[in-house]
């Protein structure tokens, strides 16, 4: 079944565009946390960011760069978030890959909980993970 973003992105559902290329399509969220709030979607479909193509991710990361210069530029915020997430557990809603570009202003914008703890393993956790990235 198709997500909405992929519905979007075949013109089935309108956005209000901001950006497009081959790879990406970026648009403001029809639910926005504050004014400017944008998302930037790869045109690939994948549910996680883990499971998208290396081109995708960076002609995404290009799009994230360029999309968040102009919302400052066009809102005015001095601050924002992106913020991106995978799986239910994650907060993910929608399973199509999408970041959320949120300006910040005084009254508005994203709120986050961080209950940050102690580091431990660390050697043992970056040694897997190398080697996760050395066999991928």
């Amino acid at each position: 079944m198709s997500t909405i973003f992929k519905r979007i992105i075949d013109g089935e559902i309108p956005c209000h565009k901001v950006f497009e290329n081959d790879e990406v399509l970026a648009f403001l969220d029809v639910s926005p946390l504050s004014k400017g709030h944008t998302l930037v979607i790869p045109k690939e479909e994948a549910a996680s960011l883990d499971e998208l193509s290396p081109v995708s991710g960076a002609a995404l990361g290009e799009a994230l760069v360029l999309v968040s210069r102009a919302v400052v530029k066009a809102t005015g915020a001095k601050n924002f978030n992106i913020l991106q997430n995978n799986g239910a557990s994650a907060h993910q809603a929608v399973f199509h890959v999408h970041f959320h570009i949120i300006p910040k202003y005084d009254d508005c914008g994203l709120g986050i909980g961080w209950n940050a703890s102690e580091l431990q393993n660390a050697e043992i956790t970056a040694e897997a993970i190398r080697q996760a990235i050395e066999t991928s």
